[in-house]
């Protein structure tokens, strides 16, 4: 069954064009123009991917108030900002409602598909994954693979599909050092070094909410990250 990308931005001929060309690669696509709408339609289903615009008629950023709402409901629900904003601080402020790459509208379609099609494939890999073994457990940290389940002493912390894969490549080999680009190899997808950075803090954030002294993950100046026990 083809995978359903929703996609939200108020201008109906972007978003028919963009609808258009990815169901010429098999997907179903759903669309909707404003904030209230998309949600009252994803109360009733989920897509499998969502594809958001950050200004939305009369909301100036409802699109980044969508992405919270989106991400409380779907913790593990891969979102895409695609967006005429590309301010450094828009962009961080997508990452940090919890997006898993933001996407500005001068970028072609085929690279748009490649990177929808990238981050379907990672929620496809991590739940299919059989050669790993069905959880990794470092310390107080515990992942659940094929449900991308993360927990740090036994408490729940909700990440992103593309932080949880972050998690993963660091926690796989405690004390090596991952360069960013290391990391997004790991995490199947083509991110600048800030945005990797912008993913990191986020993930440190949660489980400091849950452990005030979480530093697990340590910064090797000049090179990149580790796990540390």
């Amino acid at each position: 069954m083809s995978a359903t990308i929703a996609i939200v931005e108020d201008e109906r001929a972007i978003a028919e064009n963009y609808r258009d060309a990815l169901r010429r690669h098999g997907y179903r696509v759903d669309l909707y123009s404003a904030r209230i709408e998309a949600m009252d339609a994803f109360r009733q289903r989920l897509p499998d991917l969502a594809v958001i615009d950050v200004g939305l008629g009369s909301e100036v950023e409802g699109g980044f108030e969508l992405c919270r709402e989106l991400r409380a409901m779907a913790p593990t629900l891969p979102i895409l900002f695609l967006t005429a904003r590309d301010s450094e601080l828009d962009i961080i402020s997508g990452l940090r409602l919890g997006a898993d790459d933001y996407l500005t509208k001068d970028i072609s379609l085929p690279h748009m598909q490649a990177r929808i099609n990238a981050l379907l494939r990672r929620v496809s890999v991590l739940r299919d994954q059989s050669d790993e073994g069905e959880s990794l457990t470092q310390g107080k940290l515990s992942l659940d693979i094929s449900r991308m389940h993360c927990h740090w002493n036994d408490q729940a912390i909700d990440l992103t599909v593309t932080e949880f894969w972050i998690v993963h490549a660091l926690a796989k080999r405690p004390g090596h050092v991952k360069s960013r680009n290391q990391l997004m190899e790991a995490a199947r997808v083509v991110l600048d070094d800030n945005t990797i950075t912008s993913h990191v803090k986020r993930i440190r954030r949660k489980f400091q909410v849950s452990d005030g002294e979480f530093n697990a993950i340590g910064t090797a100046y000049g090179m990149g990250y580790r796990w540390q026990l």
